[in-house]
């Protein structure tokens, strides 16, 4: 049993920055009483739901209900009806925190209500003792094969998680954290708030993100940024022409990048300009974070480094069997344990049984390879990006990496299509850098075979305006038009 924000009592800590979003900030003192007065309010209600925006009000609501105890369910303000309604039958909320002026969709109005407001005044009840198996959060998964699944997360994943980030990444209280991540999923809400106010540092969010918002904020004394991909693409696209950022970057002492995978383009072109290099890390809603290149470790673009303090890792074949040679070339499913595990799926025990097997190993559904010294590579979802062409298993996400390198291609997809040779034949989707001259697809196929193999080149080539993607810049391959 332990506090998840022991910073909170701390009379030391009192007048120290805790949250900024915009021009609205709270101390630890004045996050400590908010959180208490709504606290007070909720207190055994059972789980409550958060309308989560990028505010204030939506940091100091999770707060509350996690030292009152109570399990929090985030909603994203961008769901449809049907989605939303789902939820809300699923979990069966008790009330639904939110900031005084937004406004709710009908799904949600029905719900008892209950406004945040950020300078009210209450003691912070102590959470000491809070069993660590208790739930903390059910956030629902994006849904892509169905209706979205509520992992439940307990207090010790959320605790195990951050305490392990903080001893690969040197994460202390001294850290200030910048990013404009939504706060209704793990990377913008448990890395990016809970984070630090588990460590006793601040975060300042952007509200929405800009390249002109990070560099004001590294500049004026932060020290992290986490983003996702798309994010990134647009720091790298900015860089050649703003020296201010340029500066700010190099000044910040750790980039972070995750939810999707950073092509290895971005990378380069974000140390070529800056010095430094964005590292990477692995996790998923059922796991928080399972992996990470370490602050002290060698940042190696195109993986997602090495297990967690905590977190056993394998990689397994399709037939269950485990893959015990690690060369970066055998690719194999990742299953892991460890106390960063959610518990269940809610009100689903046909789902939470298939997802683990029969020793207690969460099969994640992600492909990867493994380096002989541990670092992780993966190679896409096993859904959607391993690709079984001419009797290979074939990652997408690397012949991803090979397409974007190629000046023409500003972004890729790979995905896999039926073919009566070859078993399935290699589909690449392009967003061409000038769309009055795309690259040709022979082009695009002998760019591929000559950095990778000729197994790995596209058969097909499609062309597109943009590509389909997530809340968290993820591509949506389902929804590719002839995918």
């Amino acid at each position: 049993m332990s506090s998840l924000f022991p910073v909170l009592t701390d009379p030391s800590a009192a007048r120290r920055p805790a949250l900024r979003f915009g021009e609205r900030a709270l101390t630890y003192s004045g996050l400590a009483a908010a959180a208490g007065a709504v606290a007070a309010r909720i207190s055994g209600r059972g789980r409550v739901a958060v309308w989560a925006t990028n505010s204030l009000e939506t940091a100091v609501g999770v707060v509350a209900a996690l030292v009152a105890g109570v399990p929090v369910v985030p909603l994203n303000p961008k769901s449809g009806e049907k989605e939303l309604a789902h939820i809300l039958s699923d979990s069966a909320p008790s009330l639904v925190l939110a900031a005084a002026a937004d406004e709710l969709p009908s799904a949600v109005r029905e719900l008892e209500r209950v406004d945040v407001d950020v300078y009210g005044v209450g003691d912070v009840p102590p959470s000491d003792d809070l069993p660590d198996t208790d739930p903390a959060l059910v956030i629902y998964t994006s849904g892509t094969t169905g209706p979205p699944k509520g992992a439940v997360l307990p207090r010790r994943a959320v605790a195990a998680t951050l305490d392990a980030l903080a001893d690969a990444w040197q994460w202390s209280g001294e850290d200030v954290l910048v990013h404009g991540l939504p706060l209704f999923h793990v990377h913008g809400l448990v890395l990016g708030v809970l984070g630090p106010l588990r460590r006793g540092g601040s975060v300042r969010h952007l509200g929405r993100f800009s390249t002109e918002g990070v560099a004001r904020e590294l500049n004026d004394g932060a020290t992290m940024l986490f983003g996702v991909p798309t994010m990134y693409h647009r720091i790298a696209e900015t860089l050649p022409g703003d020296p201010e950022l340029a500066k700010a970057l190099a000044n910040a002492r750790l980039l972070v990048s995750g939810s999707a995978a950073l092509p290895v383009h971005d990378h380069e072109r974000i140390a070529a300009a800056t010095g430094r290099r964005v590292i990477e890390r692995y996790g998923m809603t059922e796991t928080l974070m399972n992996t990470s290149i370490r602050a002290d470790g060698e940042p190696r673009p195109g993986t997602v480094g090495v297990p967690l303090p905590g977190v056993e890792l394998r990689l397994a074949e399709e037939d269950g069997s485990l893959i015990t040679a690690y060369d970066g070339e055998h690719v194999g499913e990742i299953q892991v344990r460890g106390p960063n595990l959610f518990t269940e799926y809610l009100n689903r025990p046909d789902a939470t049984a298939d997802a683990f097997t029969a020793d207690g190993w969460f099969r994640t559904g992600d492909m990867a390879v493994r380096d002989d010294d541990g670092y992780v590579r993966i190679v896409g979802r096993k859904a959607t990006d391993l690709i079984k062409s001419g009797g290979y298993k074939i990652g997408a996400g690397e012949i991803e990496n090979a397409l974007l390198e190629h000046p023409g291609v500003s972004e890729a997809a790979v995905t896999g299509e039926p073919d009566d040779d070859l078993g399935e034949r290699i589909v690449a989707w392009i967003v061409p850098a000038d769309p009055q001259s795309p690259p040709a697809a022979a082009e695009l196929a002998d760019h591929v075979a000559r950095r990778l193999a000729p197994h790995k080149r596209p058969r097909v080539v499609h062309y597109l305006d943009a590509l389909p993607r997530n809340d968290m810049g993820k591509i949506l391959k389902r929804a590719l038009p002839h995918g």
